[in-house]
């Protein structure tokens, strides 16, 4: 909240022409002076004016930032905020250079540490090519952490935000299974898999108080089908025959992409906001740099990676996971803003948690692999 302007007090042994009556006093201004010896300099320097109380009933925003020839000021403004920019400070002593240079344009900021954002996405990547093409069943753990990882965020904020208490132990071992069943039985095994959770998310949550209990294993089994259930698909998009790693490397490749694109043709260009109520920095250029980078990328691994790929296929894949990346984005950004957090952890530096990673891969996973089912198949 800002503070109001105030004016400057009179100076000592200064006073106007005597003002009596009840207005006078509510100025701040001090009653006259009886003839007699002169005050001390010190004394009256520490008269202090005061502000005028505004009318009952009348508006706040009619006040104006009033000096009377007194010297004594009114409030001004709103009480409780004032909208009027306020003038900055000098920061350094006169003749420095700093404080007397004109004003520079302000450089554009990326929000995050940069350096640490691009290490950990490097340390990150090398992680998941390993584990990709060397041993697909070590890519399946790494999706499980994540998952586990994920689900542990989400509960967490849940219950500090908004007291919210969701059982993580079903939450974990179900999302576990969800992603193993999903790799090896397919997407029956992962619907099956779904449905346990939920089932134990219910049983669960029945060992304490019955209050809330409606509410807490709703926000559970959201929980399940949000992180776990969609990330399923990933190892649906790996069990897919031979080309799997080369399906879930094309996925990445795009989501990534897009959001690339999203974040340097916004950042250069963007104007309008797209959704300034959900997410103040995305724009609609912004989106425009994610669809056509997604686009051209899609075009180019459809046509190289994927067998029996088309470069007009990888055009219609690029642009539904530009769609699916910013709309995972800005759901995620609702829920945050519902919780009134700006990441939903601290795990990685210069990404946030590992739900700020997730938010725009988990909706676009099950897009990707139906999009590949129905251009190559399932595999």
């Amino acid at each position: 909240m800002n503070e109001s302007s105030w004016g400057t007090p009179p100076g000592a042994g200064q006073w106007g022409p005597p003002d009596h009556g009840p207005a006078a006093s509510l100025r701040g201004v001090a009653p006259p002076v009886p003839a007699g010896p002169v005050h001390d300099r010190g004394d009256a320097a520490q008269t202090r004016p005061m502000p005028i109380v505004p009318e009952p009933g009348g508006h706040q925003d009619d006040h104006r930032d009033i000096r009377d020839d007194r010297g004594a000021a009114r409030l001004s403004g709103p009480l409780f905020r004032d909208d009027r920019p306020q003038e900055p400070m000098p920061t350094s002593l006169p003749g420095s250079g700093s404080a007397s240079d004109p004003e520079k344009p302000k450089k554009k900021s990326a929000g995050r540490n940069l350096r640490a954002a691009i290490g950990v996405g490097v340390g990150l990547g090398a992680v998941i090519l390993a584990s990709l093409f060397v041993y697909k069943p070590v890519f399946i753990g790494v999706i499980a952490i994540a998952v586990v990882v994920g689900l542990w965020e989400l509960t967490s904020r849940l219950a500090e935000r908004k007291d919210i208490r969701v059982p993580l132990v079903p939450l974990a071992v179900g999302g576990t299974s969800m992603v193993v069943a999903g790799y090896v039985r397919g997407a029956e095994g992962a619907w099956v898999a779904m449905a346990l959770t939920a089932l134990a998310v219910l049983v669960w949550r029945m060992t304490e108080a019955p209050e809330n209990y409606l509410r807490d294993v709703t926000a559970g089994v959201f929980a399940a089908f949000y992180v776990p259930f969609l990330a399923t698909f990933v190892a649906l998009m790996l069990a897919a025959g031979d080309d799997g790693p080369q399906r879930v490397l094309t996925f990445l490749l795009l989501t990534v992409v897009s959001d690339t694109g999203a974040y340097a043709v916004g950042w250069r260009f963007g104007r309008k906001k797209l959704a300034p109520r959900i997410s103040p920095g995305k724009t609609r250029e912004g989106l425009v740099g994610a669809v056509l980078f997604a686009m051209v990328a899609g075009a180019l691994c459809m046509e190289f990676l994927i067998k029996g790929g088309a470069w007009w296929q990888g055009l219609l894949l690029g642009l539904a996971v530009a769609a699916s990346a910013t709309l995972g984005d800005l759901g995620e950004s609702m829920i945050k803003r519902d919780l009134g957090i700006k990441d939903m952890g601290t795990l990685l530096p210069g990404h946030g948690g590992i739900m700020d990673r997730l938010d725009s891969l988990l909706p676009t996973a099950p897009v990707v692999w139906l999009l590949f089912v129905i251009f190559v198949g399932s595999g």
